[in-house]
């Protein structure tokens, strides 16, 4: 995998924002990693294919929502959230709280690693 990189969110837009959002893979990615932790990607337990779970990280990083980093050869995920707090006051947490009761989200959650 090349280095990943990670925008700088003065120069992400709204509507780049609330795209990557309305995926409903995305968003359930979202709600998963809103409690601040940092998961590698073997963890993310999503009903999609590796490759399509790559594909919503990229666009997920690439909008400025979570931070990838390389540790070796594997990934690690986290939300953005203080910086997504400073562009966009309140938004993460709105599209989270509102997402909860959301019947089109795809959840997702955590891999048994035992």
């Amino acid at each position: 995998m090349a280095s990943a990189t990670h925008p700088d969110l003065a120069d992400v837009d709204l509507p780049t924002v609330l795209h990557a959002l309305a995926d409903p893979v995305r968003l359930g990615l979202v709600r998963l990693l809103s409690d601040g932790e940092e998961r590698g990607w073997g963890q993310l337990d999503v009903p999609v294919a590796k490759s399509t779970l790559s594909y919503h990280l990229k666009v997920l990083r690439s909008s400025g929502i979570t931070r990838t980093r390389e540790e070796g050869t594997r990934c690690f995920v986290r939300l953005r959230s203080d910086e997504l707090e400073k562009r966009f006051p309140g938004l993460l947490d709105s599209v989270i709280h509102l997402s909860a009761s959301d019947r089109g989200v795809i959840p997702a959650g955590l891999k048994d690693e035992s």
